[in-house]
């Protein structure tokens, strides 16, 4: 005769067995018909993956989809989504995947109920649901996936923490970046913390602006997000005041490179003497015909200032501006000239010596 402890095992695994058949039958009944082909197959490539932890092509016959998911229901946990669809999974692959999912398996591990043994995702579709479950086993996402659920899978990725799944997400989105929608992904990659993601809409967002004001999305902005509103407006003036500095910045640039080349004109133009230009102590141009500097672009406007200091009346105080503009040039030339003593520029000791 069967001992107690035999005919409670045995009672046990009838329980079991019937629970499992009820189970499966309420699965051929009330879900399996109102499956899309697509939603098939990722329930398929799911249940493959639990088995083996790895990547295969399996049928998309209903016979397999109904006794391979069912059969190990019981050493499932299941995912629920919007559509009511149950997509089991085993609790340590979650775990390892996602730390948030690891708290909420733990948090429930000791209570039996079917309750507890369900994970919800809700509000976003099935299918998206399906492929999220799928890269937790495979790490694995086609392009045509992200084209189509981008935006839900960068979601959930930040919702469980699948620092992976976020990073190919806002690749993906960065790469297909709109105008027409780049309103919604600002809102995302701001929700999301998705900082790259943010700045690149916010770079095309600012640089298109005319356009992204005519979309809905905007139109949306303005009557329920105006911080986003003021945040996208102070971007925009950051950058046009960046601009304005290096423009400024590209303009002294360019100032101190012609003051520079200004003064070793000057020197140049005082001490060997250039066409009809020198100092006195230089052979006359007429017995030697000399060539125009051609590596000094200020030389002629140099020259003409120098020509007018010479025979100008008016002279500084009288207000002439072009003698105060050859002033400036010499008292420039002053402070940087190291032997004034036997500096042939005229006045250099003269400004020197005011200097000090």
């Amino acid at each position: 005769m069967k001992s107690n402890a035999e005919t409670s095992i045995a009672s046990v695994q009838v329980n079991e067995s019937n629970k499992l058949y009820s189970m499966q039958k309420e699965f051929e009944e009330n879900i399996l018909p109102f499956l899309s082909a697509t939603q098939k197959a990722a329930l398929i490539e799911i249940d493959g993956l639990a088995k083996s932890v790895s990547w295969f092509k399996v049928g998309t016959d209903e016979s397999y989809l109904t006794t391979t998911l069912i059969t190990q229901f019981d050493v499932f946990i299941h995912v629920l989504t919007t559509g009511g669809i149950r997509i089991p999974v085993h609790p340590s692959i979650l775990a390892s995947a996602s730390s948030v999912l690891k708290n909420i398996i733990d948090h429930r591990q000791n209570k039996n109920s079917d309750n507890n043994r369900t994970i919800q995702i809700l509000g976003v579709p099935t299918e998206a649901v399906a492929i999220f479950v799928r890269f937790l086993y495979s790490s694995r996402c086609t392009e045509e996936e992200m084209d189509m659920y981008g935006f839900h899978l960068l979601t959930l990725s930040h919702v469980f923490s699948v620092q992976l799944l976020k990073q190919r997400c806002a690749k993906a989105l960065i790469q297909r970046l709109k105008i027409y929608d780049a309103i919604d992904t600002l809102q995302l990659a701001r929700l999301c913390d998705a900082s790259e993601l943010y700045f690149r809409t916010m770079k095309l967002v600012s640089a298109n602006i005319k356009f992204v004001q005519k979309t809905e999305g905007w139109k949306f902005l303005q009557e329920n997000d105006p911080c986003l509103e003021l945040e996208i407006l102070q971007f925009i003036d950051e950058i046009e005041s960046r601009r304005k500095m290096r423009r400024k910045r590209r303009e002294e640039k360019r100032l101190c490179l012609q003051l520079s080349e200004a003064m070793e004109c000057l020197e140049h133009i005082c001490t060997e003497g250039c066409t009809n230009i020198g100092p006195y102590d230089i052979e006359s141009p007429g017995k030697k015909k000399k060539v125009p500097c051609q590596k000094f672009a200020t030389y002629p406007g140099l020259q003409l200032l120098l020509r007018h200091f010479s025979t100008c009346k008016r002279r500084v105080n009288s207000g002439c501006y072009r003698c105060k503009r050859m002033w400036q040039l010499l008292q420039l030339h002053s402070s940087i000239c190291d032997n004034p003593d036997l500096c042939k520029v005229p006045l250099c000791r003269y400004c020197w010596g005011i200097r000090f």
